[in-house]
């Protein structure tokens, strides 16, 4: 008679942990690495150990707003900026042109070298363990969460648990006609965990992401397409990179742009009856900022073409990821779909795009340290949030990985401000403001971008990433010096004097300019749009020690932003001045007269930790914030039961 096998749970009780980390996606793998750099005994733990910081969608990191928070990952402690400098593919600088607040780094990534570094690098992490397991449910008591229960039965213990669950939670896979239960990349879903939540008291929303197409890039004619090459100057996303161990800029891989045309949005209209994303199939919200192709055609119907980037996913393989056309359509109008594209007449599909629904945890029942206000010691992390993108999740997964690792050692938290960094922003837009879509961090969302800039990372969170001990002592002092090195050249440039000589007036007439009538000191000199610190080098004596060429960015920058910057910093002081006037944690808003009806429910479901979070909910306004501050400076605060 054959073995009957059993389908009753065994039970297992493994280790205790200080912090635990569910899910290894870019959230998830910063939080775990953070909170075992920071001392913790801490487990991850990931459906696939064959997904750990896989990226699914688009192989690349960074781009506006997203690169300046791999930076900002990077001056904590994290890893991201360090993995991807170590195996990306091409590098540019984006917005050049424009001005320092919305510059910011891009790579294309090889993405099986990429989770093959950062699975490498958490298996040699002291204090961190990784292992393969669904989570099935929190163990909690009263109110507290104390572990997780895998689908195996194995039960871990914890002092505080972080979730990072991406979009495998109810994942739901949708292609044309066809759907089924599946996370991203056709991987195992997490099936039970949503139901936990939700039996918890957690109010849980439906979101919607996609990818496009993948072909064969032997199939694609590059010639009838326009190449996009990588920066020629060295560039890196960690400040622990050296330019000597810089990827030699030669070997980069290029992309490629073509279009879509009249033909490609032709066949998107005729199979609109068969979009999901049209046919009522998709229940999820979609990201507004990054639509599918057939949403694209639709919205703008005005636009004849649309751009396609042709991007190559690695170094071993021939698969390019089609940016610019995600879709969910049938398998068969996909393939009409590319082939209409110029380059791609003979192209083969090596896999579909799709689109993929998931569960988020409605933000507003977060706390500025994500850890939730239903559950103690539990906090979210990346697209569990309700946010979009590899960046996004990394930085939210480093914030509460740290967050929770401070917990568990009975420290106070980090609270990241919107002046220091745009997680900060991120953060705080997501607990105060929620969101209805998958939301997507831009540099029009901090109002002190200026202040938030892809070069000043370190200057902003350096110091907090060495009292956090995720920043070694050799970092911190050549972070020190750099430092020193950019204040002691402001202050010398401020002390030199440009005489109107034959040589400056030549130079500054050949630039359209009027000569020079008597001296000027070199740092107002450094302002004129047309001289850099290099041409100013000409008319000035040299510095004691050579500067190294961040510094001098750092000089230029912030001289010639001086008047601007000053004004940026005008504004957080009163912006601080709004936040130290914080608001009880238990303060009873229904004894409080004349706030409008909208500005009542909003502050009792979000509850504001100050003032100047309560000016940044929507919905509140300038009358009900008067009312608020009068009430709470006269002490009528009126203690909830």
């Amino acid at each position: 008679m054959s073995e009957i096998l059993s389908h009753v749970k065994q039970t297992y009780q493994g280790p205790d942990y200080d912090v635990i980390v569910v899910g290894a996606g870019h959230a998830g793998c910063e939080a775990a690495l953070a909170a075992a750099r920071m001392g913790n005994q801490t487990l991850l733990l990931t459906i696939n150990l064959e997904m750990v910081a896989f990226m699914p969608c688009n192989p690349s990191v960074g781009g506006p707003a997203k690169g300046i928070v791999v930076r900002e990952v990077d001056a904590l402690g994290g890893e991201m900026g360090r993995n991807i400098d170590k195996t990306y593919v091409q590098m540019r600088m984006l917005n050049t042109g424009k001005g320092p607040a919305v510059r910011a780094l891009r790579a294309q990534a090889d993405k099986h070298a990429y989770h093959m570094k950062m699975k490498q690098t958490i298996e040699n992490q002291p204090h961190l363990t990784l292992r393969q397991g669904i989570v099935d449910s929190l163990i909690t008591e009263d109110g507290v969460c104390k572990g997780v229960v895998t689908n195996t039965g194995a039960k871990y213990n914890a002092k505080t648990v972080v979730l990072c669950t991406g979009t495998s939670a109810r994942g739901r896979i949708i292609i044309g006609e066809l759907q089924y239960s599946s996370g991203p990349n056709n991987t195992q879903p997490a099936l039970e965990l949503s139901k936990n939540l939700e039996a918890l008291g957690f109010k849980l929303k439906r979101f919607k992401t996609g990818t496009p197409p993948r072909v064969d890039g032997n199939t694609i004619d590059f010639t009838k397409t326009t190449e996009q090459p990588g920066d020629k100057d060295v560039n890196h996303f960690s400040y622990e990179t050296p330019d000597s161990q810089y990827l030699d800029v030669k070997n980069q891989l290029s992309c490629w742009l073509t279009y879509t045309n009249e033909k490609t949005h032709a066949i998107i209209r005729e199979n609109l009856d068969r979009a999901p994303m049209f046919n009522g199939t998709v229940e999820g919200i979609g990201p507004r900022y990054c639509p599918s192709i057939e949403d694209k055609v639709v919205r703008f119907a005005d636009k004849d073409h649309h751009q396609v980037f042709l991007e190559p996913e690695g170094r071993d393989t021939q698969e390019y990821y089609v940016n610019g056309m995600s879709t969910s359509m049938p398998e068969e109008v996909q393939q009409k779909m590319v082939h209409s594209v110029e380059g791609m007449r003979d192209a083969e599909l090596m896999r579909p795009g799709y689109a993929i629904e998931y569960d988020v945890v409605d933000p507003y029942q977060l706390k500025p340290t994500f850890e939730t206000k239903v559950i103690k010691n539990l906090y979210t992390a990346g697209q569990t949030n309700g946010t979009s993108g590899y960046e996004e999740a990394a930085g939210q997964g480093m914030y509460a990985g740290i967050n929770a690792a401070l917990r568990a050692q009975g420290k106070d938290p980090l609270i990241l401000k919107r002046n220091e960094a745009y997680i900060g922003v991120m953060v705080d837009d997501l607990v105060t403001k929620g969101t209805n879509e998958p939301y997507r961090l831009l540099t029009s969302r901090a109002e002190y971008r200026l202040l938030l800039r892809h070069d000043n990372a370190d200057m902003r969170l350096t110091e907090k990433g060495y009292e956090l001990g995720l920043i070694s002592e050799e970092r911190y002092q050549a972070f020190l010096a750099k430092k020193a090195a950019v204040e002691g050249e402001i202050k010398r440039l401020n002390s030199i004097r440009i005489k109107p000589n034959a040589e400056v007036n030549q130079f500054i007439q050949d630039h359209g300019d009027k000569p020079l009538q008597d001296g000027v000191l070199a740092s107002v000199f450094l302002r004129r749009p047309y001289v850099t610190y290099n041409v100013l080098k000409r008319f000035i004596p040299a510095p004691d020690q050579p500067l190294g060429r961040r510094v001098i960015e750092q000089v230029e920058i912030r001289t010639k932003y001086a008047g601007y910057i000053k004004k940026a910093e005008e504004n957080v002081e009163k912006l601080k001045k709004m936040e130290a006037k914080k608001i009880p944690e238990n303060i009873d808003y229904d004894a409080i007269d004349g706030l409008a009806t909208e500005a009542h429910q909003k502050l009792k479901q979000i509850q504001p930790h100050s003032i100047a979070q309560a000016s940044r909910i929507s919905g509140v306004n300038p009358s009900d914030i008067a009312i608020l501050s009068v009430y709470i400076q006269q002490g009528r605060i009126a203690k909830t039961k």
